[in-house]
């Protein structure tokens, strides 16, 4: 049997452009086998409140009529033909509002009505995932019998039982029938060391149920959250064939038939780590107390993650002009050469705009210039020294006060906020933020001014992970950012001589203390413990707890950790210090 694995993507609710992808895929009708799409395909994922919106729900009623209609008169093949896709099925109450809603896997063949083959049992609701408070979970495990075989159906969550869940999907499908194959689609979001995570997982479960196991995945990004594809298909303890990252794809495999391995090389089924564990696990090395690098695969998909976030979030919002403020620091330089990098998958204009106040350096510029000159990009010089000169002087003569340290420093970051985005507003652009997720932990930003933008793009990664993403991208793709503006000492350049050292921990102290504050949920008191500097864990501690109403007004961050500002991030503003 022939089985074909859809990585598709498509904007969410985007009914018509759906419909018309399958119409114009199976147009043709010499295309059999089995065909399998991703999680929630239908509509797209994640939903939101959608789900409950009168006009959301109308369009997709109408679009599954049309799905059936499509099917029974269309729908040709002359060899066994089946469509596997994800959706959402309503039940009503007598005023016409829904009454349940399930996550479920449709079955689409030649000649008949669209059809519910299995209802997702496992309904996650942690961190970014928020499915109980929408969807009814269903209740039983469901085969698909087609071309004389027995396909076990299972939906993302299903194959992650925990503690935070009642049943086993897997170990219900064990007691069900023998399969002669194990189908789950996916809409899983992309963090670092997602694709092996996956991969284990399906061996286990390969193994467990002694069957082949096809895993389809969805692709694309939606805001900050980006899912990766990276379908793939294992049997027993090989991987045979997997999808290509971060892009749509089609693959076809001859089904195989299931090998019991000689030798189990992965953990037994029932040890298997679940997916909502992986938010507590850190990077941090219990041994010498430092973060691991990120490696050269690491840095591949988290680049590749990137471009396609900011991609998205640019096709999708009509984007097609990005304007950058440069410092001749490393955050932004770095900002700057993803997106000329992104320049290559899409059309796009591009301008760099550098803002020297009375502290910026000369070398300030110098590096900028060679950054642009590098990238082929336009750069723009506009002071702010002139219009910081007047502010001081009406703030003196208004308020009879020299405006001085933090409220002189938070102006200067201001103005060029305002800078910016006058331009913005001018050509018609995006400015894109460039904090690192170090200054967003400890609120190293000045609200309103270097915390502005439509988009975080390395507010995930720790500024240790952005010199190595930058040193990455110099060894693959042609020294493109200059090596002193990754050696020099990074600085806010505010006030005379400053740098951020004097305020921060070292960032090899600082972003260790941070990752295993919020992924491990270490205590100061647990750090301490572990050889971290007292004064500096109580420090790095209360800047952590008090920058939250910082966070809470910053734009929507890329994700690619396991735990990450942002969606997935809950924490009241005002709280006991705890």
């Amino acid at each position: 049997m022939q089985l074909n694995l859809h990585q598709t993507h498509h904007e969410i609710a985007d009914f018509e452009g759906i419909f018309k992808y399958l119409t114009t895929t199976f147009q043709k009708g010499n295309l059999s086998g089995l065909h399998i799409f991703p999680e929630l395909f239908l509509t797209g994922y994640p939903l939101q409140d959608l789900p409950l919106k009168k006009t959301f729900i109308d369009d997709y009623l109408g679009f599954l009529e049309d799905l059936s209609i499509w099917s029974e008169r269309q729908l040709k093949s002359s060899s066994p033909l089946a469509l596997l896709f994800g959706g959402l099925a309503y039940e009503f109450d007598t005023l016409g509002w829904p009454s349940l809603i399930e996550n479920v896997m449709y079955v689409l063949e030649p000649g008949k009505k669209l059809r519910v083959a299995y209802t997702k049992q496992l309904l996650p609701n942690y961190d970014l995932y928020e499915e109980k408070k929408y969807f009814t979970p269903g209740s039983a495990p469901a085969v698909f019998e087609f071309g004389g075989k027995n396909i076990g159906l299972l939906i993302c969550e299903d194959i992650w039982f925990s503690h935070l869940h009642d049943v086993d999907p897997v170990e219900q499908l064990k007691d069900f029938k023998k399969c002669d194959v194990i189908v789950s689609i996916n809409a899983s979001p992309y963090h670092l060391g997602k694709v092996e995570m996956r991969i284990n997982r399906a061996l286990e479960i390969s193994q467990f149920l002694e069957a082949p196991f096809v895993y389809v995945n969805r692709v694309g990004a939606e805001d900050e959250i980006i899912f990766d594809g990276h379908s793939f298909v294992v049997d027993g303890n090989e991987l045979i064939k997997m999808a290509d990252g971060f892009k749509p794809q089609i693959f076809n495999i001859e089904m195989p038939v299931y090998k019991k391995p000689e030798k189990i090389n992965v953990r037994s089924y029932h040890s298997s780590n679940n997916s909502w564990g992986t938010i507590f696990s850190t990077r941090l090395s219990s041994d010498t107390l430092t973060l691991s690098p990120l490696g050269n695969q690491g840095c591949k998909e988290i680049l590749g993650a990137l471009i396609l976030g900011i991609r998205d979030y640019s096709l999708k919002n009509g984007l097609k002009k990005f304007t950058i403020a440069l410092s001749g620091g490393m955050d932004s330089a770095l900002v700057l050469t993803i997106i000329k990098l992104m320049q290559k998958t899409m059309p796009l204009e591009l301008e760099a705009i550098f803002m020297p106040g009375f502290f910026s350096s000369s070398i300030s510029f110098d590096l900028s210039y060679d950054l642009c000159r590098n990238l082929g990009v336009k750069l723009t010089t506009m002071p702010i020294k002139f219009i910081h000169s007047t502010i001081k002087t009406a703030y003196k003569d208004n308020f009879g006060a020299e405006l001085k340290g933090l409220a002189d420093e938070n102006i200067q970051s201001r103005l060029r906020g305002a800078l910016i985005y006058m331009r913005s507003n001018d050509m018609n652009s995006a400015v894109l933020n460039t904090s690192n997720k170090s200054e967003l932990a400890v609120g190293y930003s000045t609200i309103y001014g270097d915390s502005v933008g439509a988009l975080s793009v390395l507010g995930d990664l720790w500024k240790s992970e952005v010199f190595e993403l930058a040193h990455y991208i110099n060894a693959n793709h042609g020294n493109l950012i200059p090596s002193d503006i990754i050696s020099r000492p990074p600085s806010a350049e505010l006030r005379e001589n400053q740098e951020d050292s004097q305020s921060l921990p070292p960032y090899d102290r600082l972003d260790p203390i941070l990752e295993a504050m919020l992924s491990s949920r270490f205590s100061p008191a647990d750090l301490i413990k572990r050889g971290h500097q007292k004064e500096e864990v109580l420090k790095v501690y209360s800047l952590l707890t008090k920058s939250e109403y910082k966070r809470k007004q910053f734009c929507p961050i890329l994700k690619v950790k396991p735990k990450s500002f942002g969606f997935g991030h809950r924490v009241p503003i005002s709280k006991k210090m705890l």
